[in-house]
């Protein structure tokens, strides 16, 4: 009945017994945070049950095509950790996994389905199904086909044919008797196909829709569960439908809960700011965005807290549980995102195997954001570079790497060339920066309880108030008005770079 190239399909899923899931997205767009939660559970739930996780590229609808996205696609998820164990770029025994390379299997079983006579040609013109559909819309009815082409004979099919006639195929729906049952959600409406027209499964140009190639898909590649949106949910019982017309049996089916903006609005691929690769050029880990998503939709046993903690992939794994999946839909919380990331960095920078790293993305970022002229060549050394970061990721100052650039921390990486006005007179300022670096000049590191102590006597030594000479030790060291505690500041710095800077500001103090 099916050539060689199709029998080695069904011979190799019937062989198929493990768990074995798939995210199969559409090219039509970079992967947003939607996508990824689908991809991140189809990862979970396959490690969780020793199973496999499978890349498809569903790249059917070309006339919406990104040039590109299919394999942006795939690098992302290996940024992310959820290398797929066979896709369009690793292979593996079940492929190809791009559907415009599997076009011969999907004419090959339409044909099947049209001489069981559980499809159809459908000759209906555009101008046509938009008079019916605006028909419809005007009586008050739900807008669907009206099945009009099932009833030609096979006669009158060759005729138009004949005359150059061009059709689509359809499949013909009826009733699903069994219930039908979602790991989710439970009990799912098996008549909702009763409401709908004959879907087209076959399109004029030859390509498939998304409900025949998915199905033929997911059962020659062995599919044994189909992890998926919640926009699918309607179309379940269409596909268990397809499966009954080719005597296949079903996978099982979960489909996961709705993810929304903050305000409840839907995510979209033209939010550039949903898009993976958004987050990723911002400087968040693939860590914190595993644990944002996982807030968004449950899954998980209460053996770990999933709130305020981030886990590796195998922690998540091993705890994660379709059952505790929700049916209600989940809000991005962005702050969330946020407070994650500042717990990745801080795990960063305490492993000694990724500091080196560390080193440079900050070394870089220092280059592209802090004028070259300026910079303190000092501060990009190794040793300076490694307190910073610890410095920084010790109160959780920043949560993300890039905001060590920002305006209010380029004291780190030049010194301030503008005038110095101070309450104190100019003269004793000098004397007071002076006196300062004499002592700098006797310490190789030195501590912030040093720094207060000797800032307080030098300030007793001048008959000054204790805060006025850490304005002026402020202004001198960084030319602002606020800031991280001058002893805090002198600390991280370190001895050495203050010394310098004291002495250039000697000529600014106006």
């Amino acid at each position: 009945m099916f050539s060689k190239f199709s029998r080695r399909f069904f011979h190799l899923s019937c062989r198929t017994r493990n768990v074995r899931v798939r995210f199969a997205p559409s090219p039509t767009g970079y992967i947003h945070l939607g996508g990824l939660r689908t991809a991140l559970y189809n990862f979970l739930f396959a490690k969780a049950n020793n199973g496999q996780f499978i890349l498809r590229i569903e790249d059917t609808d070309q006339k919406r095509l990104v040039p590109g996205a299919a394999n942006q696609l795939e690098m992302d998820l290996d940024w992310m950790g959820l290398s797929p164990d066979e896709s369009p770029m690793k292979n593996g025994t079940f492929g190809p996994y791009t559907q415009s390379e599997r076009l011969c299997l999907y004419n090959q079983f339409v044909v099947e389905l049209i001489k069981s006579g559980h499809a159809y040609h459908c000759f209906c013109s555009e101008r046509r199904l938009e008079f019916v559909k605006k028909e419809a819309i005007r009586e008050g009815a739900i807008p669907r086909y009206d099945n009009r082409c099932r009833q030609l004979s096979s006669s009158q099919v060759e005729e138009k044919k004949q005359h150059g006639m061009t059709s689509c195929i359809r499949f013909k729906l009826s009733s699903l008797e069994e219930p039908l049952q979602d790991l989710v959600y439970g009990d799912v409406d098996r008549n909702a196909v009763l409401h709908e027209g004959d879907p087209v499964i076959m399109k004029q140009d030859g390509y498939p829709t998304y409900h025949l190639a998915n199905v033929i898909d997911d059962h020659l590649m062995g599919i044994t569960h189909v992890l998926r949106g919640t926009e699918w949910l309607v179309s379940t019982a269409k596909h268990v439908l397809l499966y009954k017309a080719f005597g296949w049996h079903p996978p099982r089916f979960a489909h996961l809960p709705l993810i929304t903006n903050a305000d409840g609005t839907k995510l979209s691929k033209r939010q550039d700011d949903i898009r993976l690769d958004y987050f990723r050029s911002q400087g968040f880990y693939p860590e914190a965005i595993i644990g944002l998503l996982c807030l968004v939709g449950g899954g998980f046993s209460s053996s770990i807290d999933i709130q305020q903690n981030l886990h590796s992939l195998p922690e998540l794994a091993k705890s994660f549980n379709l059952g505790c999946v929700t049916t209600h839909s989940g809000r991005l919380d962005m702050t969330r995102l946020a407070n994650f990331n500042r717990l990745a960095l801080q795990n960063r920078i305490s492993q000694p195997e990724k500091m080196d790293e560390m080193r440079k993305q900050l070394s870089h970022l220092v280059y592209e954001n802090i004028p070259h002229s300026s910079i303190d060549k000092e501060m990009l050394q190794d040793a300076s570079l490694l307190k910073v970061l610890h410095w920084a990721s010790s109160e959780g100052r920043i949560h993300l790497l890039r905001q060590l650039t920002d305006p209010h921390m380029g004291f780190l990486w030049s010194s301030q060339r503008n005038p110095i006005i101070s309450k104190i007179d100019p003269s004793t300022a000098r004397n007071v920066i002076v006196r300062v670096v004499e002592i700098l000049n006797q310490y190789d590191r030195i501590e912030k309880k040093e720094v207060s102590a000797m800032l307080r006597q030098i300030a007793l030594e001048h008959n000054l108030k204790v805060n006025e000479v850490m304005k002026l030790m402020r202004s001198s060291l960084t030319g602002l008005k606020e800031g991280p505690p001058v002893s805090e500041i002198i600390e991280i710095l370190g001895p050495k770079i203050c010394s310098c800077r004291l002495v250039s500001s000697l000529n600014l103090i106006v």
